[in-house]
């Protein structure tokens, strides 16, 4: 597709988009029950203000400004790929490469990144969506020739030459290799800290176990072979293209297979070291609803029977990220000041309610739409890290800006049928400035 073709579908995608703004808008306002609109546009100006003046950090070891949503000024990994969903919306894509350039100059020679930043978790390899950034800031310019830009980094006394292309191999290799003990093709978590479900211990292990491969950790591996596939596409690598689909496409099968559990009709984890399903009811469980690799069979019921069950997941404000039937189950404060065992998350919501679009499931994805946003925006003064599912009260960081704030924009994507998480050549629509005019901070 040459330039002028891509001007041109862009030009129309816009007036598209101003033909169709007002009545998006107009729309959402009646079924959200927004009354006060420009209250509204002020929560979202209130959370680009804070990213603008708290969450924009100097970096000094690479004398770089970059993206965080936490008070405490640390760079995490899987934060930073739906922090950057956000920006997208205001067609901000800058910390899609800052961020990631960052990360990857501190590279090990095994491929091993670290999830952080400023204190570094040297056996916490970054989880896997690295790729999918990379995806996410080219997409945005158009250009993925920066990924062949040679990056220094220095490992004790040597320098090392290596593309950040180069550098993205290894880190998913790092997965395969050193990540999966049993050489079955699926890499384990080092903890639940490690999944990000901080104290989810039932389910993935306490810190340096080892031993838990994760059903969502298989599912976003699934979704970084994609993203490299489509990369490898767009450098000219199709040799490389081919294979990350093909090793994506296995993948999925083990996804179906060795997680899945007939009798409970649910994707467990499984123990590396016993061989067994760790039967834990997790919102994990439902993350190959996003990755779209279920049957329609299966979809409906892991939906019907799990999901939107008021005694599993579906509390008042869904979804919990442990079922309610869990013995560990709880919607209070605990294991510092952070809780997935029954809580309410505002990424896992967002992955699931794409995932129930995929699947045909537009009235349970705009009821999940509803709800969220009532959480986050009527339940709750400011914008909050993570939601009590029984009261919807806020809890964690008080304001937060990261990652909760894609709750504002679900029903503009279930509107417009739009998925700004697609891994494919579609464009990316600036929902923030070119529908509801509101422009990030300069």
């Amino acid at each position: 597709m040459n330039q002028k073709i891509i001007l041109n579908f862009l030009f129309l995608v816009c007036m598209s988009l101003n033909s169709l703004g007002q009545p998006v808008v107009e729309k959402i306002r009646k079924e959200y029950s927004i009354d006060d609109w420009t209250s509204f546009e002020n929560r979202i100006k209130f959370d680009l203000t804070n990213i603008k003046e708290k969450g924009i950090k100097l970096f000094k070891p690479d004398s770089s400004y970059l993206l965080t949503g936490y008070s405490y000024g640390e760079f995490y990994d899987w934060d930073l790929y739906f922090e950057n969903i956000f920006l997208s919306y205001f067609g901000v894509s800058d910390f899609c490469f800052s961020n990631l350039k960052s990360f990857l100059r501190r590279q090990l020679l095994d491929g091993f990144v670290s999830r952080t930043l400023n204190q570094v978790r040297y056996y916490d390899h970054f989880k896997p969506f690295l790729a999918q950034i990379a995806f996410l800031g080219s997409k945005q310019i158009n250009d993925y020739r920066w990924l062949l830009e040679q990056s220094d980094g220095v490992r004790g006394t040597s320098t090392v030459h290596l593309s950040y292309y180069e550098r993205l191999k290894m880190y998913i290799d790092y997965w395969f290799w050193y990540q999966d003990f049993d050489k079955n093709g699926l890499p384990v978590w080092n903890s639940s800290d490690h999944s990000g479900m901080d104290n989810q211990f039932s389910r993935s292990g306490k810190q340096n176990e080892f031993r838990v491969e994760g059903v969502d950790l298989a599912c976003y591996l699934y979704r970084e072979l994609k993203a490299m596939a489509l990369i490898s596409q767009k450098l000219g690598f199709d040799k490389e293209s081919n294979d990350y689909n093909l090793k994506a496409r296995l993948l999925a099968v083990k996804i179906n297979t060795i997680f899945w559990d007939e009798k409970d009709q649910f994707y467990f984890d499984r123990d590396e070291k016993t061989d067994q399903l760790v039967k834990v009811k997790s919102v994990a469980g439902f993350i190959p609803l996003y990755i779209g690799i279920v049957s329609k069979a299966r979809a409906e019921s892991i939906i019907k029977k799990h999901l939107i069950n008021s005694d599993e997941f579906w509390t008042n404000y869904p979804i919990a990220s442990y079922s309610k039937t869990e013995p560990d189950y709880s919607q209070t404060v605990h294991d510092y000041g952070c809780n997935w065992r029954g809580t309410t998350w505002i990424p896992t919501n967002y992955m699931v309610f794409h995932g129930l679009i995929d699947y045909g499931y537009y009235d349970i994805a705009k009821e999940l739409a509803i709800k969220t946003f009532e959480l986050a925006y009527r339940k709750n003064e400011a914008t909050r890290e993570y939601y009590n599912g029984e009261t919807g009260g806020g809890l964690g960081l008080n304001p937060f800006w990261g990652w909760s704030t894609l709750a504002y924009f679900m029903p503009f994507e279930l509107e417009l049928n739009y998925d700004p998480t697609k891994i494919d050549d579609k464009p990316l629509i600036k929902i923030g400035s070119d529908i509801l005019k509101i422009s990030f901070p300069k």
